[in-house]
């Protein structure tokens, strides 16, 4: 049986840098039921990040949408941004050869392109947060980074795992897939009647145009494309609220 508190908890300590104490050893199901509170780990996420705007309602918007995007990397200890520097190295030194793609990935240095993809991903996050504190945007702040973790188990759920052993294969092997699509079901449904549409199939589009290419280079995803696919999909997100 599936113990959801530890799924929960599990979700928690994957995503942030929260400190997560598990009691009970872990099970296999219970790794992949914690995909379905992935959503939900992205409203926490939202709702500090959130705090951390009122808290400073007295400083300038740039102040502001600085102090709080190095705590929105703090609070997810650079996890995603890591797999975007892998990716970005792997896709171009890769010369569209999978294994050759794979291989660079494992690689933890980073090249030249990593860098510059990252600054650029910060840089414009940092932009568009200011643009939207500015604007008092709150709810498109918190729907970019629930979204974004809504995006994971959609991608898991349709594409093939193509990388063998770890935490990755341990959570595909054992997804909830009813339980994952009633969850996705229902936070779409609060997407279609919070958000604007056009911001909200901006996301889908560019979700499914990441999905293609790591299927035609790939035949699937990894744990490091699924983390860079995260990192744009805020990205397109955050820019979407902002000039739609």
């Amino acid at each position: 049986m599936t113990n959801q508190w530890q799924s929960f908890l599990i979700a928690l300590q994957f995503l942030t840098t929260i400190p997560v104490r598990l009691l009970e050893p872990v099970k296999p199901k219970n790794i992949g039921y914690s995909i379905v509170y992935y959503p939900l780990v992205g409203i926490i996420i939202g709702g500090i990040m959130l705090l951390c705007i009122y808290l400073l309602n007295s400083q300038s918007p740039l102040v502001s949408a600085v102090l709080t995007l190095s705590i929105w990397i703090a609070l997810t200890g650079g996890l995603h941004l890591d797999g975007l520097a892998d990716s970005a190295d792997a896709w171009l030194g890769g010369l569209g050869d999978k294994e050759k793609t794979l291989r660079i990935m494992k690689d933890p240095a980073s090249g030249p392109i990593a860098v510059v993809i990252l600054l650029m991903v910060l840089l414009i996050k940092f932009v568009m947060l200011a643009e939207l504190i500015q604007q008092q945007q709150w709810l498109s702040i918190v729907a970019t980074v629930v979204l974004a973790r809504m995006a994971l188990p959609m991608l898991l759920l349709s594409t093939p795992y193509v990388r063998h052993g770890g935490l990755g294969s341990t959570l595909v092997g054992n997804l909830p897939h009813q339980p994952l699509r009633i969850m996705l079901s229902l936070t779409s449904f609060l997407a279609l009647i919070l958000i604007n549409f056009i911001a909200l199939a901006v996301f889908l589009m560019a979700l499914l145009v990441l999905r293609y290419y790591m299927i035609k280079r790939l035949d699937g995803t990894t744990g490091d494309t699924a983390g860079a696919m995260l990192e744009i999909l805020e990205t397109i997100s955050l820019i979407s609220f902002v000039i739609i």
